[in-house]
């Protein structure tokens, strides 16, 4: 047998629509009858029942099993395979409605039925919308029509507007949130306008205060590099340094960094303290093997001196 698609959560011809999700089954399952065209009672029995009854998405599916014991039923089966009868229609009992907005879709004039109950399903020959139903309320069918209203169905309001309304909305108020109004120092009935103005300034001062920055980086670093603290191929290095550090940080790193020097102003003195005498004059052994080779070519009489002193043997005599 053909598989019917019961029920989806489209909108209907009527201006509402019902949840697949919030449509109940359990009880239907335990007597899941299938009649025609809604009919029960008296001589009318049902034709069949629906069988491997499930949701799949937003589709409520399930396939007739017609009764072929039953002259009626079998005629409304040879139909149904043959393609002359191809709609069915649920009968649900509403248990709530919600005019959340959020649920609303486009053409919606009534309530979304989140649950209900379902009770029977029937084999229709013209169904009042692509996905066909009836639904029940108190025990009673909702007779519903365009543009009438029903007490437990009733049109929503959604375009009546009052002028008093109207005339309060200001079409250029931002709908941002008041908190980060505040923060950017408007008011809560700021334009989209004055926020575009006020985030502009914002931007244009920030940009500043970091070029002042990267300025104040790159004066510390060029500094160094004339006082010898560090080299010259370094100087993107500490840059970088000072970006993610900050200039403090780079500038305490700067400090710690000695300036550097020849072997000869090392040992050599070359001035006086404030009290007039010279500075001490380093040990040979003090130096490297490459600083005091250097000292040697240099000056060979300070080197001899110093070796002397330190070993006490004479450079002339060896």
């Amino acid at each position: 047998m053909k598989e019917m698609v019961i029920s989806t959560s489209r909108v209907n011809c009527y201006g509402y629509r019902v949840l697949t999700e919030g449509i109940d089954i359990e009880q239907y399952q335990r007597n899941p009858v299938l009649l025609y065209m809604h009919r029960r009672g008296g001589d009318i029995l049902p034709i069949g029942r629906v069988e491997n009854l499930r949701l799949e998405g937003d589709k409520l599916i399930g396939t007739p099993v017609f009764d072929m014991n039953d002259p009626f039923a079998k005629q409304i089966a040879d139909k149904w395979e043959s393609g002359f009868l191809r709609m069915c229609s649920p009968s649900l009992e509403l248990l709530e409605k919600s005019t959340d907005k959020a649920l609303l879709l486009s053409g919606q004039t009534r309530p979304t039925v989140t649950r209900c109950r379902l009770q029977e399903i029937s084999i229709v020959d013209i169904g009042g919308n692509d996905d066909a139903l009836q639904l029940f309320a108190d025990g009673k069918v909702l007779t519903l029509s365009a543009g009438s209203d029903c007490e437990h169905l009733p049109l929503l309001q959604l375009e009546k507007e009052t002028a008093e309304q109207s005339a309060n909305i200001n079409p250029n108020k931002s709908n941002m949130k008041k908190e980060t109004l505040e923060l950017l120092g408007l008011g809560e009935n700021a334009t989209e306008q004055e926020i575009h103005e006020k985030v502009k300034l914002m931007k244009e001062r920030a940009d500043r205060a970091e070029q002042l920055h990267l300025s104040a980086i790159e004066h510390a670093v060029d500094t160094a590099i004339s006082e010898k603290r560090v080299t010259a191929d370094k100087r993107d290095h500490f840059i970088q340094l000072g970006k993610s550090a900050g200039l403090e940080a780079l500038n305490e790193t700067l400090k710690l960094m000695q300036p550097a020097r020849k072997p000869t102003d090392v040992i050599t003195p070359t001035a006086e303290n404030h009290e007039g005498k010279q500075e001490e004059v380093a040990k040979l052994s003090d130096l490297t093997p490459d600083a005091a080779e250097q000292l040697k070519k240099d000056n060979p009489k300070e080197y001899a001196r110093l070796f002397k002193a330190e070993t006490g043997l004479d450079l002339a005599e060896i």
